[in-house]
């Protein structure tokens, strides 16, 4: 956490996820029925966990530059709160969101920033993932200002958390660890084809866990409330509210260590795929941003996915349909969802660590045949 406090200027909270440090947040800052802002495009569980905190999730207008909330475009008077999402360490525009509450995710964007000022900063409270940028599988760290939330934000974790397994944590690491040195050696494809095989890998429709609207609907009487919503937000994650052991926490402080010596070469990788005209317009916008992936926005993207499987490299972190999409009548929908339906169906992250091993593919990719269609 001492890379984290320094970067922040901010109290840390250990967590065993990141998704855990966001539901505390949620509850800690914002009351049962209030209407919170966030963007369209996040991941499974972000959505359960602000039904789970009792919140109404009010899903804002998206840019296409950059993924995120078109904060131009939101109407600041008719919420009560704000979550931004940082997609793919792109940040948010904080500054012009910060009038209301802010609870900053951070989980793709712990070397961010915006205007020289580290995302996290801007918050009420911040949420960063070890799973993302340090590959600790696991992990994540609360950021805040104020001693009495801190003291605060402990018991409320402390309550939340369920015992943890010295061999479940050994698995984790021992996962992690593979999953690094299939990259590394290039035998992604080899361990893409294991892991289905085996069945590791959680099932989806699509690229979305399944909802189960029917189970979702009886369990939301339960909010505010996290254990009865497990099944939704421990999503490739099951322990997620389990404490961790010494083994795991060893491996955590391991990996961080290393995040700001792999800053450069995610920023080599980001200035070199930024050269490809399929990238999206906000990375251009700063090169030094060590991005977790880089945006490209590129006409058949299920068709490149395969081509890149095949090359060794592996897609992840793709959230579609839209939430107001994927759980309609659970969120109040944009005042104009075409540009995040435009987004998710033509965005392909890629890995800037790995771009050069990625680029024989990227380079014959072709950007979509038309722009997003906009309201006035």
């Amino acid at each position: 956490m001492k890379y984290l406090a320094e970067r922040t200027g901010r109290l840390c909270l250990s967590l065993p996820s990141n998704r855990l440090g966001l539901y505390l947040a949620l509850r800690h800052w914002c009351s049962p029925g209030q209407r919170l802002l966030m963007s369209p495009l996040s991941a499974d569980e972000i959505l359960f966990l602000v039904l789970a905190a009792g919140l109404r999730p009010v899903i804002a207008p998206l840019s296409p530059r950059d993924g995120n909330i078109d904060a131009a475009r939101v109407d600041l008077a008719g919420v009560d709160a704000v979550l931004t999402t940082n997609l793919y360490g792109l940040p948010d525009d904080a500054p012009a969101l910060s009038g209301k509450i802010l609870i900053e995710d951070a989980a793709h964007a712990m070397g961010s920033s915006v205007g020289g000022r580290p995302v996290g900063t801007f918050g009420q409270a911040a949420v960063f993932s070890l799973s993302k940028h340090p590959g600790a599988g696991s992990g994540g760290v609360l950021v805040v200002d104020d001693e009495a939330d801190l003291k605060a934000l402990t018991a409320a974790r402390d309550e939340l958390m369920v015992p943890g397994s010295a061999w479940a944590d050994l698995w984790s690491v021992a996962g992690s660890t593979a999953r690094r040195a299939a990259l590394r050696l290039d035998l992604v494809r080899p361990a893409l084809w294991l892991q289905r095989a085996l069945g590791l890998q959680e099932p989806r429709q699509g690229y979305r866990i399944a909802l189960d609207a029917e189970r979702l609907e009886q369990v939301l009487g339960h909010a505010p409330s996290l254990p009865p919503f497990d099944r939704w937000v421990h999503a490739d994650l099951h322990r997620y509210r389990a404490r961790r052991g010494r083994l795991a926490r060893w491996y955590q402080d391991r990996r961080m260590a290393g995040v700001p010596e792999e800053r450069a070469r995610r920023v080599a990788g980001v200035r070199l795929l930024a050269e490809l005209p399929t990238v999206a317009p906000a990375v251009r916008d700063d090169l030094g941003q060590p991005l977790f992936r880089v945006p490209l926005l590129v006409r058949d993207r299920d068709a490149a996915i395969t081509a890149l499987e095949r090359h060794g490299v592996a897609t992840g972190y793709l959230y579609d349909p839209p939430y107001d999409e994927y759980a309609p009548g659970l969120t109040e929908p944009s005042p104009d969802p075409e540009p995040a339906r435009w987004w998710a169906r033509h965005v392909l992250p890629v890995d800037p660590v790995y771009a050069s091993r990625a680029l024989p593919i990227l380079r014959g990719l072709q950007p979509p045949e038309a722009t997003p269609p906009r309201r006035p």
